[in-house]
């Protein structure tokens, strides 16, 4: 019985890494859709889909890793966000986006697409506070000024259409590869944002 345990754990552990990966190499693809034009890339932030769908479906702890890794591993790469400071601050960015979105989605019992558009809403907070705050010291180590004009251009003003994006794919795949019974959701029923931030607070 042990045995057959410890196989069936193994199991889940390599099919979460493998997806993993996929998430982080579509992380890494991504991004070229919208290359050719890098105003429109950077306002509809391709790169978060795939770390925030990560942190959903696998959990915290994959969504923080793929969240780290994409963004360095492609500057690696592509040199495409420059290392320093730009991939180091969206890896810490990112990480944040998988890891609360996975936490906080996990965390709730009732899961439906309250729950899903919640717990994005928080990790999109989240995340923007992160980027702000390590840009900030980064900018500081290298002699440069980071405003908060400059953070609210960045992180809101410029990636409303990437924000709307998001609002609109991530409830739709999550939705789409629950009735291809990847994974399972639980019935909406009767719900509300409300009863799931009391859920969170009591958790």
């Amino acid at each position: 019985m042990a045995v057959s345990y410890k196989r069936k754990m193994k199991k889940i552990r390599i099919k979460d890494i493998t997806l993993t990966a996929m998430f982080i190499a579509l992380g890494i693809v991504l991004p070229f859709l919208t290359g050719q034009i890098p105003k429109i890339g950077s306002m509809m932030l391709p790169m978060h889909l795939p770390i925030m769908l990560c942190g959903l479906i696998l959990g915290w702890k994959y969504g923080l890793i793929a969240g780290i890794v994409t963004p360095i591993l492609r500057s690696f790469i592509f040199g495409m966000p420059p290392l320093f400071p730009s991939a180091v601050a969206m890896a810490f960015e990112l990480a944040a986006y998988g890891a609360v979105i996975g936490l906080i989605f996990n965390k709730i019992k009732w899961r439906c697409i309250y729950t899903i558009l919640f717990s994005l809403s928080v990790a999109m907070i989240a995340g923007r506070i992160v980027w702000g705050a390590v840009s900030y010291l980064l900018f500081n180590i290298t002699a440069k000024s980071f405003t908060f004009t400059m953070f609210l251009s960045s992180a809101i003003i410029n990636a409303i259409p990437g924000i709307i994006l998001q609002f609109i794919l991530i409830p739709s795949i999550m939705l789409l590869l629950k009735r291809s019974h990847i994974i399972q959701l639980t019935p909406k029923k009767h719900k509300t944002l409300s009863s799931i931030k009391e859920e969170v607070s009591e958790g």
